[in-house]
């Protein structure tokens, strides 16, 4: 925490951007882990449904505050790339250490196969909202800008109401599969503490993403990075910091199906979520995004949910597979360090 004030005092010294840049970068990861703690407080106290509702909400706050600066500063590459190294992080990086570190401790580690595989298919579902806008534009160059932009703007609205039913599905009529995950757990904070905690942690992540926001171009500049390397990797895992603990410390536990469930369905808000709302939202600003995702981000985020699929498909795993999961993401990531 001691990075928020600092990264303050550096803004306001005019240090270094690339100082500024990584210190605010320090600085979200700990009131990233606020708002998912605060999160789970408020939905302990307001039950399943609303729960969900919340998670949904702020389960990736932090993504989406950082998501909508960059919007603002017209930085549209950058947001789809934190959208795809969001997506490619849970489910490679997040869920290939989860299952590494409890595979070494557990032989085996069992989880429901049929709440993963809904999970999995929501995400090939989304895989497949992001093909058809880029596919259409590229069998159709010759269509207005504005029909792009509708249609975009169509498919991020259904996403969203599927997003919706998804919630529905596992927090009302299919509740039983997830028990583990909507049970009740014994609350620490009450729900002034939780809403004040919540309230303050995320005007503080709006605060420090606006920095961290307007250091990027020179950051990119100083290093040689393209904005799709800092969206892919760097903003990507500021964002998911508090999942990678929490979902490596739930498989340590043998809590597989707690596991997926932060790992994978983090990849599922980002994608059926965060992303249509990122595209709903850029109404507001002078540059509009689109689903139109390059061909290399596509294949990158198709890959990465097939071979998530492929691994939960079973209903059980070890530390192979996460060691796989994980080798994916590091070819990922050095390939999208090359990449111009």
């Amino acid at each position: 925490m001691l990075f928020v004030p600092a990264t303050v005092i550096a803004h306001f010294l005019n240090l270094s951007p690339m100082l500024v840049f990584f210190i605010a970068a320090l600085a979200i990861v700990p009131l990233a882990k606020f708002i998912g703690e605060a999160t789970d407080e408020l939905a302990t106290h307001t039950g399943p449904a609303l729960g969900g509702f919340l998670s949904a909400t702020f389960g990736n706050a932090t993504e989406l505050i950082i998501g909508i600066f960059a919007l603002q500063a017209g930085l549209i590459e950058v947001v789809r790339a934190s959208i795809t190294g969001s997506i490619v992080g849970n489910l490679l990086l997040v869920l290939g250490m989860a299952i590494f570190f409890g595979g070494v401790k557990y032989k085996k580690m069992e989880f429901n196969r049929t709440a993963a595989m809904a999970s999995a298919g929501t995400l090939l579902l989304a895989a497949i909202a992001l093909i058809i806008p880029a596919i259409f534009f590229q069998t159709a160059p010759l269509v207005g800008v504005g029909v792009i932009r509708s249609l975009s703007m169509a498919v991020s609205v259904l996403m969203i109401a599927v997003y919706v039913a998804s919630l529905f599905f596992a927090l009302k009529t299919h509740k039983h599969l997830y028990t583990e995950d909507v049970g009740k757990f014994e609350t620490k904070w009450s729900v002034k503490k939780s809403v004040l905690v919540l309230l303050i942690a995320t005007l503080a992540v709006a605060w420090m993403s606006e920095i961290l926001v307007g250091a990027i171009e020179p950051v990119a500049l100083s290093l040689g990075w393209t904005d799709l390397f800092i969206g892919v990797i760097f903003i990507a895992i500021i964002g998911n910091a508090a999942e990678h603990t929490s979902a490596i410390i739930m498989a340590l536990k043998n809590k597989m199906d707690l596991a997926l469930q932060i790992s994978i369905g983090s990849a599922t808000q980002v994608a059926m979520f965060v992303m249509p709302v990122l595209v709903l939202a850029s109404l507001m600003f002078e540059n509009q995004m689109s689903l139109v995702f390059n061909t290399f981000e596509l294949i990158v985020i198709v890959l990465s949910v097939m071979i998530a699929n492929l691994i939960v498909e079973d209903g059980e795993t070890n530390w192979f597979e996460g060691l796989q999961l994980f080798a994916a993401y590091v070819i990922i990531a050095v390939a999208f360090y090359f990449h111009p």
